[in-house]
């Protein structure tokens, strides 16, 4: 995916499982697995759909880009039950408690984890000689969202799994030029 000669595959994907790992335990209390990179389709797959939607669920998604010597985004897709309920674990608010959450809280605790999430990515590509900048965090809501990156830059989807739900990790790299 890196479309940078020196920003190997294995250290993108070292690097962005565990900011997602370690941040979902610390900040949400929530154990996630990595599950798949990029689906069964391979490389070329990735080009020809947008996102592999999470079912026809509602779904949360929290964008942050970087930029310096690596340029991109990420996007954490949620399903809204799982983004309701890491933020309830994020406000020590479980039970029927949780379901009283506005989206306005939601949104400020996703915007929050895709934020630490990115910038563990970003300080990661900092340390091995990649200086970069985050951008601030947004919010987008609803069904079956797509993202279709523009043909100079490269995508790779990472896929988590949390006991019923899944949260993906969408990375976009801009190409050198």
């Amino acid at each position: 995916m890196p479309t940078n000669p020196n920003i190997r595959q294995s250290l993108v994907q070292e690097t962005v499982v565990r900011a997602v790992t370690n941040v979902f335990r610390t900040m949400a209390g929530q154990t996630v697995q990595f599950r798949d990179l990029n689906g069964e389709g391979g490389e070329d797959s990735r080009r020809s759909k947008p996102f592999p939607t999470i079912g026809d669920a509602r779904q949360v998604v929290g964008t942050v880009g970087f930029v310096g010597e690596a340029n991109g985004l990420i996007y954490l897709y949620f399903d809204a039950d799982f983004a309701s309920e890491c933020t309830g674990s994020m406000l020590g608010i479980n039970g029927r408690d949780a379901s009283k959450i506005g989206e306005d809280a939601v949104n400020d605790a996703i915007g929050e984890l895709t934020n630490m999430v990115v910038g563990t990515f970003k300080n990661g590509l900092c340390d091995v000689g990649f200086p970069c900048k985050l951008t601030i965090p947004s919010i987008l809501r609803g069904r079956n969202i797509t993202v279709t990156p523009v043909r100079s830059g490269q995508r790779d989807i990472y896929r988590f799994a949390c006991r019923d739900h899944e949260v993906v990790a969408d990375i976009l790299m801009k190409a050198d030029e």
